[in-house]
Formats: structure tokens, sequence, C-alpha cells
């Protein structure tokens, strides 16, 4: 047909340039007998919409993968945070333990000279209130640095936190495995024993045995 090609339509018969690319949609368009603007449109459309869509769907998949890693990233933080912040918490309050163990003789010839009340008072009054006024600000210091003493009298016997030095017989039931004398108080520093006090501990036994 030479360089034109005839396509019928329902009128007549229309010469067309052969370069010419038609829309996808148009070979059925041309076999139904109709070439309509508005098929050839719609069906363009619609492989640009599903095109989108597959697009879209990409990106919320892609968006889902860095929202997630993302919030582990950030819980990871926030607990790597927690842990630094406890352990360093505990480590102040037992940064001082070894100077406060040392310091816990003084506490104790201190109970000793003072559990001799006659002689104690026998010292010149001037050096007794002086010695007095400095042992208080010492046990100020490390109460608060979390010291905390323990004085068990009367008590029931407890092995964490006490020392039996001797057992003695008691009349009393109720007082059987109680601590009937502190011989040395014993110092807790913030829930930790530095020192389990020595104690005797009464022991109650039934009359014939």
């Amino acid at each position: 047909m030479g360089f034109m090609n005839k396509i019928k339509t329902n009128n007549s018969d229309v010469n067309i340039d052969p370069e010419f690319e038609p829309v996808k949609g148009a070979d059925r368009a041309v076999e139904d007998g109709t070439l309509d603007d508005s098929v050839i449109a719609e069906e363009a459309m619609g492989e640009t919409v599903k095109k989108f869509r597959e697009k879209l769907k990409v990106c919320e998949s892609e968006k889902i993968e860095y929202l997630t890693g993302w919030q582990r990233a950030k819980a990871d933080l926030i607990n790597a945070r927690k842990r630094d912040e406890t352990e360093r918490a505990e480590f102040l309050k037992y940064a001082n333990e070894n100077l406060i163990h040392d310091l816990i003789p003084v506490l104790d010839h201190w109970d000793m000279a003072r559990s001799h009340q006659e002689s104690w008072e026998k010292v010149d009054k001037n050096w007794r209130v002086g010695v007095e006024s400095i042992f208080t600000q010492l046990v100020k210091a490390l109460t608060e640095n979390g010291l905390v003493e323990i004085d068990p009298m009367g008590e029931k016997f407890d092995h964490s936190k006490h020392e039996a030095m001797a057992y003695e017989p008691v009349n009393e039931k109720d007082r059987d495995g109680v601590v009937v004398q502190v011989i040395q108080k014993g110092y807790v520093l913030n829930g930790k024993v530095l020192k389990a006090a020595k104690v005797k501990v009464g022991e109650w036994k039934k009359v014939g045995e």
C-alpha cells in the first residue's frame, strides 16, 4: 500500500503514517473497530497508578524497617543510660567503703572508753567535752555517708548481721535465741554489713534437761 497504511473504521478508510506508534490498547480498539481516546487514556492511567502503588508499597516497607530500627536503637540507648546511672549510683554508695571500714575501730575504742563511765567522768571536763564534740562530728559524717549502727540488744539472733560469741542460759522461753548482751556493736553501710555485731545469745532449756 506504499508508505501509508489504512485502518478501517466504522465510517471509512483512514490513511496513517507507518512510523506512528499506537498507544497501548489501541490494537484492541482497532480490532473492535473503534479508537476511543478515553479508553487509551484510562489504560495509561491504570498503568501509572499501578506503578505508584508498587512504589508506595516499597516506601511503606522501608518506613517500617527504618522506624523499627530507630525505635530499637532508642530503646538500647535508654537502657544503656539506665545501666550507667545504676552502676554510678552503686559505685558512689560504696566508694568510701575502705575508708569507713578503717574508721570502725575508732568507734569501737570510743565505746570501750565510754563503757567505763566512772573513769570517763574523772577526766578533765573541758578535754572530755572537746573529744565528745569531735566524736559527734565523726559519727555525723559517717552517718551521712550511709553508715548505720547495729545494736541488736533484745532482738532475735540473725546470722547475717550478728556473730554469736557465747550462749547464755535463760529462764524465759521467749528469750530463747534472743540477743541478751551486745559485746561489740556492728555496722552496715548502705545495706551492706561491714561488721557483724558480736553478741551473747539466750538459750532456754527445760527443767531437768
